[in-house]
């Protein structure tokens, strides 16, 4: 272990970080980027979430807020090295600095209970600004209220252009807003059912804050998505956002191939740069190929506790992944050509849209496509991979990495284990106690057709598909248990019936062949002695040896 070095896991606060000397890529480029069009007054960047946002918004707060002096934070980093541009800026204007992350309710009144703890929060750290006779006596009132939870919801509101208001006042200097993830009590909302509630809140908030308000110098706002500008930013001027597809940015939110490469450098741990390609690069932000940050810290703060570790999916953990499963549910055949398609690495190609709103993601197929990119789940291909030029507006996508696909891998196993349990199997079973192989056969071709196929339909996927057939069923089902000489595939104990059934499982690489690996299955069932210790126990051990070809089956019966 490195003792020497120390990985930032789930801190978003770059004051925390500089002052304990953890690591930090340098980002403070976008201080300057940001400034060079100061003009702009309100930047709205959309990224997925864990690619940085927070602590990025962190790093402009500690930059710009006139009640820190912050030289020995940005000391050493990129952004110190312009001393005409730090002179002029750093520590230089009032600064809001709200996260909305943690807005969330399963009602509207407990969601906007939590949106009024936040401004209370928030407000608190301005108290000074009531002992000043610069600033208005009904704005202390109102600030009064607000940070002791007694504003209704019209004060609420207001509350950001009230603070800011107080806050010129009393600096006689406009103010820097930074506002993150401000779609987040939006989506919570769509989830809920509370959505058009919560997006009338949110709307009234940004409205004040942002449409003509003289207090604003400029604002930046991140979020997953852009709700569409009709919807929240109704009438805000100067209007700009940075999504993925954008350029000008791209560098600042997730980490570049040669960040990972001193990273793991600086760390000792250069020998795991394949494994973290493979599990967490493939995003691409404008023309850059990024790695997911909350990934490369969790697994290089592991790696340095045990060198030995394996990746895991930290992404994933950090948040639900409902968006896929739900429109698995909804559109069902629709899309699944196009996931098997993903699932086996290539890309397809689909319209994207960037203006989406909640409460109609699921309202077209685009949608699901849209939505699945900007969220991170799927990412754009290189112009030069795609085999044609593409329609405007479209976009070739695929899948990221490893990690992005296990997440579609366990969604899928999860949401066929289900639907299974809703499809009627009777003729299944009966053919499978009867002995029917031709019957079965025909019955577990229907149930294949059905289902979505991962792992470009390797003997792994087949044997999950097949021993989800029999769950929730009545039977008792073991995969892959030691069984006399070797180890069976699936065996089904029907402890009612006085029965079992032993399969073994194998993929055909012709469609020709789907026999002759039947025949092997079943040879192997009897030279490992499959069945032997289930005839002491039942009246009747029944064999088969099954193999498929993508979407076709065959059952032999011993």
């Amino acid at each position: 272990m490195n003792d020497k070095i120390t990985m930032p896991v789930g801190v978003s606060d770059f004051r925390k970080i500089r002052e304990k000397g953890s690591y930090y890529v340098d980002k403070t480029g976008l201080i300057e980027e940001i400034i060079r069009t100061e003009d702009t007054e309100v930047t709205l960047f959309t990224r997925p979430r864990r690619f940085g946002k927070t602590l990025g918004m962190s790093m402009l707060a500690h930059f710009w807020d006139i009640r820190e002096d912050s030289r020995e934070l940005f000391k050493g980093l990129k952004i110190s090295e312009n001393q005409e541009l730090c002179e002029k800026w750093m520590n230089q204007y009032p600064v809001v600095f709200l996260s909305f992350k943690d807005i969330d309710g399963l009602d509207y009144s407990l969601a906007y209970k939590r949106l009024c703890g936040q401004f209370s929060d928030l407000f608190l750290k301005y108290d000074y600004l009531l002992d000043s006779d610069r600033v208005n006596g009904t704005d202390k009132k109102n600030f009064r209220e607000i940070r002791d939870e007694n504003a209704d919801e019209g004060l609420i509101s207001r509350s950001l252009s009230i603070l800011m208001r107080m806050l010129k006042d009393y600096y006689n200097k406009q103010v820097i807003l930074l506002l993150d993830e401000y779609d987040v009590p939006v989506a919570k909302g769509n989830t809920n059912g509370y959505y058009e509630q919560m997006l009338d809140m949110i709307s009234g908030i940004l409205s004040t804050a942002l449409k003509d308000n003289t207090s604003l110098k400029f604002a930046i706002v991140t979020g997953c998505l852009r709700i569409t500008k009709e919807s929240v930013f109704t009438g805000v001027n100067n209007f700009t956002v940075d999504t993925i597809l954008d350029k000008r940015y791209d560098e600042f939110f997730g980490f570049s191939q040669d960040e990972v490469n001193k990273i793991l450098a600086d760390t000792g741990l250069a020998v795991h740069t394949e494994e973290m390609q493979k599990w967490y690069d493939g995003y691409r932000f404008g023309d850059m190929d990024v790695y997911c940050p909350w990934d490369v810290v969790n697994h290089v703060n592991n790696l340095l506790i045990n060198p030995t570790i394996k990746p895991v999916g930290y992404w994933k953990n950090s948040s639900g992944n409902e968006i896929i499963r739900s429109f698995i549910d909804y559109f069902g055949p629709a899309i699944t050509q196009k996931l098997e398609t993903l699932l086996s690495g290539q890309y397809i190609v689909e319209n994207i849209r960037e203006d989406i709103t909640y409460d109609y993601l699921h309202s077209t197929e685009d949608n699901f496509w849209s939505i699945l990119y900007l969220t991170g789940y799927l990412t754009r291909v290189k112009d030069d991979e795609a085999a044609k030029a593409l329609p405007e507006g479209s976009y070739a996508v695929k899948i990221p990495n490893k990690e992005v696909r296990e997440i579609f891998e366990t969604i899928i196993k999860e949401w066929f284990k289900e639907s299974t349990q809703r499809m009627d199997r009777k003729a299944l079973f009966a053919s499978i106690w009867n002995g029917d192989a031709e019957k079965a056969t025909a019955e577990v071709t229907r149930l294949l057709r059905r289902t979505i196929s991962y792992y470009d339909y390797r003997e792994d996927f087949y044997h999950a598909f097949f021993a989800g057939i029999f769950a929730g069923a009545g039977y008792v089902v073991e995969s892959n248990r030691e069984h006399g000489e070797g180890r069976s595939d699936i065996v089904v104990q029907d402890y009612a019936g006085d029965r079992a059934a032993v399969f073994e499982v194998k993929y055909a690489k012709k469609l020709d062949d789907l026999e002759e690996e039947c025949e092997k299955a079943i040879s192997q069932i009897d030279e490992k002695m499959y069945a032997e210790e289930f005839k002491d126990n039942y009246a009747e051990v029944i064999c088969y040896g099954i193999a498929f070809y993508k979407k076709r089956c065959k059952i032999l019966r011993k």
